[in-house]
């Protein structure tokens, strides 16, 4: 945001700056001060953020630094773990330190796309006999959606949540209703239970920003989760930011500037990971069946910019790049017959990818 203040986060000497890469640190903002103040608060806010959370959940600071990346970038998250470590508890703990309205979906083989986005309803004026159809707005109406087990219900269910992804809408009898904003849905599936599940179409994966995996906890973190949850403490979640201040900070968070050689090494990275392009590694072409679309490269700057804006630095870099390549791209990239047959996944592919830093050479 200050002109000029972001030279010594940027990972390039000025003397192998581009003129673009001068121009985006030199160019004048009609609100500096102003944004100056909003970053140390929101940085403030942040650190508010997740001593909320750690208070009611042990650990799992990654994970939830992710869903704030998530929130802040206006994306949304799919979370992936095992039964019983606090997928559930933890959105429901974001969004009361968020002071957001929050409703849980649990997705069920019989749920139809109408228990979600809502349905219409015939209502009868009992003085003139009059009768009108009434739209009766479904749980998506919420700034926080829980879609718990996203997995178990079938693909025509999943679509609903397409538009209200994408658009924040949902269309109903041919009227087109706006989400409440600021709208996230954070969604939870099982890894390891597949008998009665649906996979998620890439298509639908490809709408959340970032996919996070939810580890077992170490023993010290387990032990106090045993001893916290097993007693008659209560805890209770102040908040720790409202609709209105979250709306403010998501504004800026993509004002925060970001080098053009950034852009394009964010842009190479993606495009390393589509086996027909000439730039992908031996590994991506021999792997790969499809590569992550542009929407990948989108997520790579907003979560980057987002990192940036947490820790109340004014610029993003190519570490903070780095830190959400694998959440955004692991659900885009999908692997071969040859892949399964070699045990290479998508995340090992993309580790050894991100790690050779060859995306940064184009810059």
């Amino acid at each position: 945001m200050v002109p000029g203040a972001a030279h010594g986060l940027f990972s390039l000497p000025e003397s192998q700056m581009t003129t673009a890469d001068r121009t985006n640190l030199t160019s004048p903002h009609p609100n500096v001060s102003d944004d100056v103040a909003l970053l140390a608060h929101l940085a403030r806010s942040i650190s508010d953020l997740r001593k909320q959370i750690g208070l009611r959940i042990v650990g799992q600071d990654r994970v939830v630094d992710g869903i704030l990346t998530a929130i802040l970038g206006g994306g949304h998250a799919l979370l992936i773990g095992v039964p019983g470590l606090a997928k559930t508890l933890m959105v429901q703990t974001v969004a009361e330190a968020l002071a957001l309205s929050f409703n849980r979906v649990q997705f069920t083989p019989d749920l139809m796309p109408g228990d979600i986005t809502g349905t219409e309803i015939v209502e009868e004026d009992p003085a003139t006999g009059h009768r009108s159809f009434r739209f009766v707005q479904g749980p998506i109406f919420a700034n926080v959606v829980l879609a718990d087990e996203i997995n178990r219900t079938p693909p025509k269910t999943q679509a609903a949540l397409l538009q209200a992804m994408q658009e924040h809408q949902v269309t109903a009898a041919g009227t087109t209703y706006p989400l409440p904003d600021p709208f996230f849905v954070l969604a939870t599936q099982n890894p390891i239970e597949q008998e009665g599940t649906y996979p998620l179409p890439e298509a639908q994966l490809d709408r959340f920003m970032l996919e996070l995996r939810i580890d077992y906890p170490t023993r010290a973190e387990e032990e106090a989760i045993v001893e916290q949850t097993t007693g008659s403490r209560s805890v209770q979640i102040q908040s720790a930011l409202d609709a209105d201040t979250l709306r403010t900070m998501q504004s800026l968070v993509r004002r925060i500037p970001v080098s053009r050689s950034l852009i394009k090494a964010a842009v190479a990275l993606t495009r390393m990971t589509r086996p027909t392009d000439e730039d992908a590694p031996p590994e991506v072409k021999e792997f790969v069946e499809w590569g992550a679309g542009p929407r990948a490269s989108q997520y790579l700057i907003l979560g980057a910019k987002a990192r940036a804006a947490m820790d109340g630095r004014p610029m993003a870099d190519v570490e903070d790049v780095e830190a959400v390549a694998s959440s955004v791209l692991r659900h885009r990239v999908v692997t071969n017959f040859a892949a399964e047959a070699a045990g290479r996944s998508s995340e090992d592919l993309l580790a050894v990818l991100v790690s050779g830093r060859q995306w940064l050479e184009t810059r």
